[in-house]
This record gives C-alpha cells, sequence and structure tokens, in this order.
C-alpha cells in the first residue's frame, strides 16, 4: 500500500541508512550472532555518518532532526534486514531522550557528544529479576550520602548490557514511597558496577543481553538526572515514545516475514505446483498482506501524532499490542508455510521467528497494554 507520510529528505535518509547497513551491518550479521554482541566500530561509524540521536541539538553535534519519522525510518530499516542486536533504535529513541529531557546543561555537554559520536554507548536499567513490568516493585537502592549516592542492587535483561559505557540506572531514593526512584547514570568502570554474562536467548542472538550488578557503587551527585524522587514519572513519560519504537519495528518485522514468505512459496513446490498456488497459501498471505497494511496505516498515524505530542499512553499501548501480536502471528505462518525449512536457522523466517517472540515482552508485555488500554476507557 502506498505511504505518503515521508517526504523527499526521509526518502533521502532512508537511502543513505540503508546503504550504511548494506556495507557496514549486513556482512557482520553471521559473525556477530555467533559472537552475541555486535563490534564497537560499527556504533563509530554510524555516529560518524549521523545516525545516532539526529534529534539533538547541532551544539552536541546532533543534526537536529526533531522529526520522530526518522527514527521510525531505522526501525524499519533495521527490521529489514533482520538485524536485533545494532540497536539504534535503543540508544537513540529510548535512552538518549532521558538525558535530553532531564539532563541539566553541565551533563548534556559532558555526555551529548560522545554519544552521538557513537563512542558511548547507551542502555537503560529498569528491570530486576523480581520485577518486570511492575516498576514500582524494584529493589535496587540509592542512598544519599551527601556529595554522592551509594547504589546497591541488581538488574537483568539489559540490552547493550556488555557494550554500554553509560547506563541509566533506576533505583529507590525513598523506602517509604514506592513511587519515589531517582535515575542515576552509572558509567563504565565505576567500582563496584559489575556486568553478568551474556545471557542466551531463544532469539536476539547478536544482542549483548546482560545481567547488570551494584555493589556500593558511589554515583557522584552530578550523574543524577532530574530530581531524586522523579524518576517514576520520567520512566512513565517517556514510555509512549518506547512503545511507538517498538510498533515501528513490529509492523516493519512483519512486513519482511511476508515478503520472505512471498518468495519461498512462489519457488518452492509441493504435487508438481507452487505453494503459491494453493488457496490455503493464497487466503494466509492474503490475510496478512490486510492487517499489516492495517498495522502499518495506525503506526504511521501515531507517528505523526507522537510529533506534534498528540500522542497518548493509551494509544501508543494500542500500537504495541496490535503490531507486536500481529507480527508473531506473521511470523508464525510464515515459519508454517515454508513447512520443514521454516524450523532450519538459515532460513529468514526461522530467525525471524525466535526474533519476534520477546516483543510482546519487553516495553510492558501484551498483558500490561491492555491493562493500559482498559483504564483508558474507564473500566
Amino acid at each position: 500500500m502506498l505511504r505518503n507520510h515521508f517526504e523527499t529528505e526521509h526518502n533521502l535518509f532512508r537511502d543513505a541508512f540503508r546503504t550504511f547497513l548494506d556495507k557496514e551491518v549486513v556482512p557482520h550479521q553471521e559473525e556477530w550472532e555467533e559472537a552475541g554482541v555486535v563490534d564497537r566500530s560499527v556504533w563509530r561509524k554510524a555516529g560518524e555518518m549521523g545516525f545516532l540521536l539526529p534529534w539533538a541539538e547541532e551544539e552536541y553535534g546532533g543534526t537536529g532532526l526533531k522529526d520522530f519519522r526518522y527514527e521510525q525510518i531505522m526501525c524499519e530499516e533495521l527490521a529489514a534486514i533482520n538485524e536485533p542486536g545494532f540497536m539504534i533504535p535503543l540508544h537513540s529513541a529510548l535512552c538518549g531522550p532521558y538525558i535530553a529531557e532531564y539532563g541539566n546543561a553541565e551533563q548534556k555537554a559532558r555526555w551529548l557528544p560522545g554519544i552521538i559520536r557513537g563512542e558511548s554507548i547507551l542502555a537503560v536499567a529498569m528491570t530486576e529479576p523480581s520485577a518486570g513490568s511492575d516498576l514500582a516493585g524494584m529493589r535496587t537502592t540509592a542512598v544519599d550520602k551527601g556529595d554522592h549516592y551509594v547504589l546497591n542492587g541488581s538488574k537483568v535483561f539489559i540490552s547493550n548490557g556488555l557494550l554500554a559505557d553509560l547506563v541509566i540506572v533506576a533505583a529507590k531514593t525513598d523506602p517509604s514511597n514506592k513511587h519515589a526512584m531517582g535515575l542515576f547514570v552509572v558509567e563504565r568502570g565505576m567500582p563496584g558496577f559489575e556486568r553478568g554474562r551474556n545471557l542466551k536467548k531463544l532469539g536476539m542472538k547478536s544482542q549483548d543481553t546482560a545481567e547488570l550488578f551494584f555493589n556500593d557503587v558511589k554515583v557522584p551527585k552530578e550523574n543524577l538526572l532530574g530530581d531524586a524522587k522523579g524518576g517514576f514519572f520520567y520512566l512513565m513519560n517517556m514510555l509512549a515514545q518506547e512503545r511507538l519504537t517498538n510498533a515501528c519495528g513490529a509492523v516493519a518485522g512483519a512486513e519482511a516475514a511476508l515478503q520472505a514468505t512471498i518468495e519461498y512459496v512462489k519457488e518452492r513446490k509441493a504435487f508438481d505446483r507452487p505453494v503459491a498456488h494453493f488457496q490455503n497459501t493464497r487466503f494466509k498471505l492474503a490475510e496478512m498482506r490486510t492487517q499489516i497494511d492495517v498495522a502499518q496505516v495506525f503506526t504511521d498515524r501515531c507517528v505523526l501524532d507522537h510529533n506534534q505530542k498528540k500522542l497518548t499512553a493509551e494509544v501508543a499501548a494500542e500500537a504495541k499490542l496490535f503490531t507486536t501480536e500481529l507480527l508473531c502471528k506473521v511470523v508464525d505462518e510464515g515459519v508454517q508455510l515454508h513447512g520443514g525449512w521454516g524450523y532450519m536457522w538459515e532460513y529468514p523466517i526461522c530467525r525471524m521467528y525466535a526474533n519476534a517472540r520477546i516483543q510482546r515482552i519487553f516495553a510492558g508485555t501484551s498483558e500490561i497494554m491492555k491493562e493500559i488500554i482498559s483504564r483508558g476507557m474507564k473500566l
């Protein structure tokens, strides 16, 4: 279906980013998958090309492109090549905005240039072994010691956990108030900050997802973002953009899975004719085509609304819920239409299937999305 919400400059940006991926990412995907982590050099190359935090002000080295359509394009192109490890959206659309929105002038000047150049890779640490979607249930603490905080606790399932140079850590700051928490920027090399193993996962093999441990880490007060008790609300305020980012990648991933399946069923034969000629195949593909088009229109509208600061938490939850559920349905149907070959890792649809499953869990499970939507309905 023809999309009309991109303009000439967006199309030029897409061409440039696609060329970058073809040259700097695609040739290395297999080795990154085996290593369980992408090479740091690709981050610096992306920074040199202006693909990191494109919305940041020029004074920090950004290009000032305050238009979420640029983030959407990068989500789509990464999904098109099925690259889950090189998480530019996490770095640029999820983590970077915390520093831009809640950091002071000194913090921005100190951190943003290196982040934009790809020299400082970002991560955000919210999830804990006993607290996932329920942020208020976290146990990591930060105790005020005058000129610094002492951080204790652990986090799990942290994307960019091994590569990250700056980790935005959420921690409780007032035992009497479960919603009182701060966001602390923990830097690589701080004493007491340790990284656990690179977690073995169903999919996203090239993503360095790790456990993080904080044992009496002294965090200078200069590394606190905003108010020491406002972190919970900062996190809530950013979740709409995070979920929109998920939606952009999910619908693009569904499109990529559909195209891979169409290509396969046209070539694969059963009972002396292409699998595409069977009515069941055609009907399944027609249904997926329709649902993806509907999801794309909705997601594109959400992006435009977000640009105008009109995207609500409830609608962002709808986008995340619908697109990630659809993605998992499409990759599952794709595997089925591939038959036994769909279960083989060498076929893209198999890797797409493995990579897709987490989408219904992170950034809030589908069940949490339904809860948010239903609350908005005053139920």
